[in-house]
């Protein structure tokens, strides 16, 4: 238990934000299990009408620092070169 207010602040403070980057990764973890989903469906369409917003959500979550840039950009380019493959 902290013992200078200041300190007792920065503990409710940081447990909130915990909180908020829980949220986040789970909208990032929920939107790669939908996108994969679709890809092991082999549904091609739903998987390219859904690839803009999952592009979007996971910058979101990256420009955030809840997951590197890096691993987003990573991410991003493996599912895309997936659906690709799928076309042919």
């Amino acid at each position: 238990m902290p013992n200078i207010e200041s300190a007792s602040r920065r503990v409710k403070r940081s447990e909130a934000q915990a909180a908020v980057n829980k949220i986040r990764k789970s909208k990032y973890k929920a939107a790669v299990k939908q996108i994969t989903s679709f890809i092991t469906a082999g549904k091609t369409k739903e998987a390219k009408d859904f690839l803009p917003k999952f592009y979007s959500q996971l910058m979101k979550v990256a420009k955030t620092g809840v997951i590197s840039k890096k691993r987003a950009s990573r991410k991003i380019s493996r599912i895309t070169k997936k659906i690709q493959s799928l076309k042919k």
